[in-house]
């Protein structure tokens, strides 16, 4: 799936209708994040696991497709999953196999590695919850009515409104490429004119993302914009569907660590 198709992918899966979709934005985006933070804190793979199945159960409520969601964790699980793999070999502990070139697998080596395995799969769970859930822009109201500075509100929102026409200026390129029969991948051309061909693409990227940034400016400049000039915020009201969400949350995540103290005792 190319990067546009991907993008327009997700902003189709936030106009479903569901329980989940209906919340306020602000308590979407604090709740899983509220997730992540608590996934980071905890060390009990059990409690992640508790934790992973909710997220499970949230996407069921929102309607979400499960296979499409797991193929796109699993898409971005190797970013950050390199990192676990190799904690076995570089960990210190209890050498419980050794191979060639005097490299061990370490007992806590391998724990550490699960551990940071299942922090990542529901870290990576909430990012494509909170994607699913919530359109992009909303994500950038949520953020504004949340107290972002005025600075970075801006950026943000203009950054996702640019990243929706990048996608679309590099598809025109590539597509400009495959009509002149152009192929990256292809043996038949010599590499470095290729490397080449692929850096002029870069450079041309930059190029329209400049003149685009120039256009928008000006646009922004003719209709009176200012560094005073203030981004208009939605009123929106916090319902009793957003405050029960908010309550079954806290009261899982307070009940997993109350559970997880009592058993210390």
């Amino acid at each position: 799936m190319s990067g546009t198709g991907l993008l327009s992918e997700l902003e189709r899966k936030t106009m479903t209708e569901s329980a989940l979709h209906s919340l306020d934005g602000r308590v979407k985006l604090i709740i899983l994040v509220a997730i992540v933070v608590y996934a980071v804190y905890t060390t009990d793979l059990f409690v992640l696991a508790i934790m992973e199945a909710y997220l499970i159960a949230l996407l069921l409520v929102a309607r979400l497709p499960l296979k499409h969601s797991f193929m796109t964790i699993l898409l971005i699980l190797p970013f950050g999953g390199s990192i676990a793999v190799l904690q076995p070999f570089i960990h210190a502990g209890t050498i419980i196999y050794t191979l060639p070139l005097g490299i061990h697998v370490t007992a806590q080596g391998i724990a550490f590695a699960e551990l940071l395995m299942s922090r990542l799969i529901v870290a990576l769970t909430c990012i494509v919850l909170l994607s699913s859930l919530s359109p992009m822009q909303e994500v950038a109201d949520s953020f504004r009515r949340l107290g972002m500075p005025k600075d970075f509100a801006m950026i943000f929102s203009l950054f996702i409104r640019f990243l929706f026409m990048f996608y679309d200026e590099l598809e025109r390129i590539r597509n400009a490429q495959k009509s002149r029969n152009f192929d990256i991948f292809s043996k038949e051309t010599a590499y470095m004119w290729r490397l080449r061909q692929v850096a002029y693409t870069v450079m041309m990227m930059f190029l329209r993302a400049y003149e685009k940034g120039e256009t928008v400016y000006f646009s922004m400049l003719s209709r009176g914009y200012s560094e005073e000039s203030e981004i208009y915020r939605e009123n929106k009201k916090m319902r009793s569907t957003d405050f029960m969400f908010v309550s079954v949350t806290i009261a899982l995540i307070l009940g997993l660590e109350f559970m997880k103290f009592s058993s210390l005792i």
